[in-house]
């Protein structure tokens, strides 16, 4: 499994996403450019200038129409997919730490941090009327984060509420009519670093710094599976056509250099979705891996590294031959 790699940030990055269809790969990075490329042979399709600092998080619609990205620069930024061109600047009081669009696309969320005296903040707005103009800035909706600030976020399916994770480990559940919560469940001990979806959205896989990933029900944040790794886990993903889970972490960056590279694991781990067993690693990258995706036609999967490589992995025939023994 001989990966491409993808070498256009100059910093660690921060995350990795797929459009629909699979045949772009965005990538954003404590630089200030994300970038997009082909997913098929690792070319580089082009970046989106704006952003005066570390971009945190990156979402594109289901239509590949629209990019999303929140910076710590104090803003989030909605582009022209195909352009490159910056349709809005939304100001914001500090850094935009997660940010998202909704599953229909005609509403985004995002989320910042709690920094500078500053709450942490949800807030809600219409894509639909996004323009230059400062009524494209204004959010339908706010709810201010009166506990732990929001680390990493989901939209549910039907556009009506919203999971948040929290940096004490909790899942909560958000009814968007209200405003309020509807449900809330602790069974992370540290921050949770990311949330994503499987792929008709009835269960979601998180990461956290307590080296951990959990699987959870998503209409009642009911814990079903849990993956055990010896060290922090940075991002995880579900195969959309095999029983698998991918987790990537490692010990963070300020660490490693006291440690060899061997010691710091810094490999991509498969485990079964069902038997919550470690199969397989992939080794590569030279330090923490900060974010992975499964491509949405399961035959591939990328990862993100603290290295600044995007290393994409097109498995081999003996992946899918692969039955596990029960």
């Amino acid at each position: 499994m001989k990966p491409i790699i993808l070498q256009g940030h100059e910093r660690a990055i921060t995350q990795i996403k797929y459009n629909r269809e699979g045949d772009l790969l965005f990538s954003s990075s404590k630089d200030n450019k994300p970038n997009v490329w082909f997913s098929l042979n690792g070319e580089r399709l082009g970046t989106f200038n704006g952003h005066q600092g570390a971009v945190w998080c990156i979402d594109v619609d289901w239509t590949s129409t629209r990019f999303m990205s929140g910076a710590g620069d104090n803003s989030c930024k909605i582009w022209d997919c195909e352009t490159g061109k910056e349709l809005c600047t939304i100001s914001s009081a500090s850094s935009v730490r997660t940010c998202l669009f909704s599953y229909s696309a005609n509403m985004a969320v995002y989320t910042t941090d709690k920094a500078m005296k500053q709450p942490c903040e949800m807030f809600i707005i219409d894509t639909r009327i996004v323009d230059d103009s400062s009524s494209g800035q204004q959010p339908i909706f706010r709810i201010p984060i009166s506990g732990p600030r929001i680390s990493s976020i989901l939209w549910d399916s039907l556009d009506e509420g919203i999971i948040t994770g929290h940096e004490n480990g909790e899942l909560i559940a958000w009814d968007l009519k209200s405003g309020k919560q509807i449900n809330r469940v602790k069974d992370h001990d540290g921050l949770v670093n990311d949330m994503q979806w499987n792929k008709n959205r009835t269960m979601f896989v998180t990461a956290s710094k307590d080296h951990t990933a959990k699987l959870f029900d998503a209409k009642d944040l009911l814990l079903l599976k849990t993956y055990k790794t010896e060290r922090p886990v940075n991002s995880a993903s579900i195969s959309p056509i095999m029983d698998h889970v991918v987790v990537g972490g490692g010990q963070d960056a300020m660490d490693v250099t006291t440690t060899s590279a061997r010691v710091g694991k810094f490999d991509s781990r498969f485990f079964h979705m069902v038997f919550e067993e470690e199969f397989g690693r992939v080794k590569g990258h030279f330090g923490p891996i900060n974010s992975v995706a499964f491509h949405p036609d399961g035959k591939s999967y990328s990862s993100g590294g603290e290295d600044g490589f995007v290393r994409v992995h097109t498995f081999d025939s003996s992946y899918f031959e692969y039955n596990f023994d029960y």
